[in-house]
């Protein structure tokens, strides 16, 4: 029994296949059909519309035969061409496009759209001109405040700001209230976008400008400085390093002194605001100094208060301070001292005071017969080493030197002369008062 059933079943089988195959061959050969597509005409249509849309392109011939679209005319340039081939194949139900566009050479067509956007361009400013109008009397407003405002500077000159700060903050006021005026008036014409492009560019370009210029902003700041800290006045005798002179001007890039010689030195204000600085004029009271050697055997105190009394008669020694004599050394054969002596500059020359004092003490020396000690050599010989004895100090008593000479110790007016006929014939910024 179950033989009979499995026989049956196979035999069922076998006959299904054949009905089987031939159905799916049936499916693979039905014809394929496509539900709701584009006609040509309705693609023809709608680029007609889109192209018509279009300044320029109403002019361009369309045709479509089975999704095909074939495009001929003429076109300005060959961008138009690409650009109206990619809208035809973005059209649906197009299924390729035939571009036969050229590129049109008469000088019409190519001015034509140029006219076009000439005119587009004058309507435009021709309505936003208002605006505008009232956007320039908003900058010319804020520029002549900040005119105003940057000269009148009387109350940067009441908070105790120099010359040159006062002139550098009237140039900030003037370009702050400006920029204001600008931003306002951009703002008025929707221009927010050129603000932006602006502010950038003025801060690439400000950048730029502090490394091409750093040095000269190093010393316009350092001028700056000077005019605030105030630490020399025209005339004054300063020493910066190895440089040495009398103060002309202050400018708003260097430092000018004239030299003993007579010669002008420039030199930058950032190096003398970074270098150590000697005023010789702001305390009129200065010292100098000098030695002298004397033979051991002479009594020091003795030398000593004779030299001292002698730089008590000479013209423009101050007596408070009084003059000092110290014993800085003793050697072998010799001593020796160092006379110092103060002067009133406002009076009396340091230089020539400093050598008349000299030759006084040495006058004063010499007819107390203190004479300065000779040079003392040993000799060994190499044959029976022997040594030479030196020599006994040779004394000699020479006459009194005659004080008739007149001594000069008056201050030396030939610099200042020359600074002073500097700046009344020279038009140069003096920043110093």
């Amino acid at each position: 029994m179950m033989t009979k059933r499995l026989l049956f079943t196979l035999a069922l089988l076998l006959s299904w296949m054949p009905l089987a195959q031939s159905q799916q061959g049936a499916n693979l050969d039905a014809e394929i059909r496509v539900i709701d597509a584009p006609q040509d005409e309705a693609i023809q249509q709608r680029l007609t519309q889109v192209l018509g849309a279009i300044d320029g392109l109403d002019a361009i011939q369309i045709q479509v035969s089975a999704g095909v679209v074939t495009l001929s005319g003429n076109v300005s340039n060959l961008r138009v061409a690409r650009d109206i081939d990619d809208i035809a194949r973005r059209v649906e139900g197009v299924v390729y496009v035939q571009n036969r566009l050229e590129d049109d050479v008469n000088i019409s067509a190519r001015v034509q759209p140029l006219t076009r956007r000439f005119r587009d361009m004058s309507a435009s400013a021709l309505q936003t001109l208002p605006v505008g109008l009232m956007a320039l009397a908003i900058f010319i407003v804020f520029a002549l405040l900040g005119r105003w405002a940057g000269n009148h500077d009387a109350w940067l000159r009441r908070i105790g700001l120099s010359e040159l700060a006062s002139n550098l903050g009237k140039r900030i006021v003037r370009l702050v209230i400006t920029a204001v005026g600008v931003l306002i008036a951009l703002e008025v014409m929707d221009a927010t976008a050129l603000v932006g492009a602006i502010l950038g560019i003025a801060g690439v370009a400000g950048i730029a400008v502090g490394f091409a210029f750093r040095n000269i902003v190093e010393n316009y700041l350092a001028g700056i400085l000077l005019s605030a800290r105030n630490p020399f006045s025209i005339g004054d005798q300063v020493e910066v390093g190895a440089f040495n002179g009398k103060v002309m001007r202050l400018t708003s890039r260097d430092t000018v002194l004239m030299t003993r010689d007579g010669n002008h030195l420039r030199i930058p204000n950032s190096v003398i605001i970074t270098s150590a600085m000697t005023n010789f004029t702001r305390n009129p009271l200065r010292r100098f100094e000098f030695n002298i050697s004397i033979p051991s055997p002479h009594d020091l105190a003795q030398a000593r208060q004779l030299g001292l009394d002698a730089l008590r008669g000479i013209p423009g020694v101050l007596d408070d301070p009084e003059p000092q004599g110290l014993i800085m050394e003793l050697g072998d054969s010799a001593a020796q001292l160092r006379f110092l002596a103060w002067i009133d500059q406002r009076e009396s020359d340091f230089h020539k005071s400093r050598s008349e004092a000299i030759r006084i003490v040495k006058l004063a020396f010499d007819q107390a017969a203190i004479v300065a000690p000779l040079a003392t050599y040993r000799v060994l010989l190499d044959n029976d080493a022997q040594s030479v004895s030196p020599p006994s100090a040779i004394t000699n008593n020479p006459a009194p030197a005659s004080h008739s000479s007149a001594m000069d110790t008056a201050t030396d007016l030939s610099i200042d002369k020359q600074v002073a006929e500097e700046l009344r014939t020279s038009d140069e910024e003096n920043l110093l008062k």
